[in-house]
This record gives C-alpha cells, structure tokens and sequence, in this order.
C-alpha cells in the first residue's frame, strides 16, 4: 500500500529531465528511485528513445516498472517482459506528413527508425551535428518508406524547430501522424494517437491507477501530452522549454542539479 498523500505513480522524462548533461544518472538519483520504488510507487520511464535503447534506458533508471518509449509508441511491463502497445506509422502517412512539411518549409533531413532490435540503425541521411553516438544506414527517401515505421526524424536546417514544429502541428492532420519535438533540433514524426500521455494510459490500465495518482517529470514539448493526462501534479525541471513550464503545476530544480531526486526526496520525507 502506497501511503495516503503519495502518487500511485510515478513517471519520468529522462533525457534533460532526470538524465544529467553529461548524459549520465546520479548515485544520488538512484537512491532516491530506489526509496521511491521501496515505499509501493510504482516508476515508469516515458521517454522518445525508441525500442532501439531500451537498454540504455533500463541503465539509466533501474527500478522502473514499466518503459514508455518512442513517445508513448511502444510500451513494455518490465516485471511480466511484455510489450503491452507497439505501434508503428505507415510508410506512406509518413511520405504524405513529409511531403506536405516540405511544400511549404522546403527540403528536409530525415531520419527513419524502422527496428526495434537493441543498437538498431537509423536510415535515412546522416547528420553529423546529432549529439549522441548512432549508426546511420543511407537509405532514400523512398526506401524509408517503404514500410511501417515506429517513428521518424527531420530536421530543417534554415528553420528553427520550434518553427517547424509549428508548421507541422498545423499541416499534418492528427489522423495521419502526430507530431512533436524533443530538443534534438528535430521534429518527431510517430502515429497517430501516439504521444506520452497515450503511453501513460496503457500503463494505468493495466496496473489499476487513476491519472488523478500520476506524478509526472519533463522538460520539452513532447512531455505535454503526459502533462495534460496527470492529475497529481506536474513537475517540470528549471532547465525546461517554455511551452511546458508555461503548464507545470511545479518547477524543481535542473537536471544537472538532480531536480527530479531532489523533489521525490522531500516528497517522501513529507
């Protein structure tokens, strides 16, 4: 039993939110997360890695019950090793969103993720700029989408993608793809109804939690959804876009300063 006054559960953003700048997770983070988890809160992580990382993201929050990832996408019962939602976006709604982007935006770099086996590559065009370490496959535009995909990336280098996010909201309709971005100068481009917030709910279902118990952490546009659909509260770090400190109900403190650790830690000492 969860102690009256605490969230049923508990769901955190990792990169920018809970992940530090150096890419790495606090000893301290860790031991707060373990207490969490030792006093019945369940813990997911809902992040916009792809299946491809999943265990990355299972080094990076270790006692997390459930994984929400590719922006609520794909969605895995860590304790039961099953895949609870997989969702994948059509070759060709992919080609149309990318088409009607660039009509009025202009060319676009895009990258697709297409599998969900660990280390996985990217196909598409390589970007030298993208700040983590991944294999990219050179592939047409046509061969991306050619089949289902879990999402794709792009990128427009004369627009800013807070720009290009909004072109994109407002051009791709919600039935073909759904659109965000992360803070990695790309928009995401996933399938339709699949956002953080979806992801959560597959999660509630399944373990019996009212979005009203939900506490939730994040720090880009693509942890809006998650932010809608709580209800305990919403926490965003200091370090987080406007868009989502303009709806956190809370701020805490940056990501290289432990943020989330940090309010879970005076939470539980409530």
């Amino acid at each position: 039993m969860v102690k009256p006054g605490l969230p049923k559960l508990i769901a955190t953003d990792l990169d920018g939110t809970l992940v530090r700048s150096d890419d790495t997770v606090s000893a301290y983070t860790h031991e707060v997360l373990d207490r969490v988890r030792a006093a019945g809160i369940r813990i997911v992580a809902a992040t916009g890695r792809g299946p491809r990382l999943a265990e990355l993201t299972r080094g990076d929050i270790r006692v997390a019950d459930f994984l929400v990832l590719a922006q609520g996408g794909w969605v895995i019962d860590q304790n039961e090793s099953q895949v609870l939602r997989s969702a994948r976006l059509p070759g060709r709604a992919l080609e149309l969103a990318l088409e009607s982007i660039e009509a009025e935006i202009g060319t676009l770099s895009v990258m697709v993720e297409a599998l969900e086996h660990h280390d996985s590559p990217l196909w598409g065009d390589y970007d030298p700029t993208w700040r983590y370490p991944v294999v990219v496959e050179p592939r047409t535009r046509a061969e991306c989408v050619t089949g289902d995909v879990i999402k794709a990336f792009a990128r427009s280098f004369d627009h800013d993608v807070d720009e290009l996010l909004a072109v994109a909201r407002r051009i791709v309709p919600e039935h073909v793809a759904s659109v965000t971005q992360a803070g990695l100068n790309y928009i995401e481009i996933c399938p339709p109804n699949v956002d953080k917030g979806t992801g959560l709910a597959v999660v509630a279902e399944a373990v019996g939690v009212d979005p009203a118990d939900v506490l939730v952490f994040g720090d880009m546009p693509n942890d809006l959804p998650m932010f809608a659909w709580a209800g305990w509260s919403r926490v965003a770090v200091a370090n987080a876009h406007p868009e989502l400190l303009a709806v956190a109900d809370e701020v805490t403190l940056t990501n290289d300063e432990d943020g989330v650790a940090v309010y879970l830690d005076r939470l539980l000492s409530r």
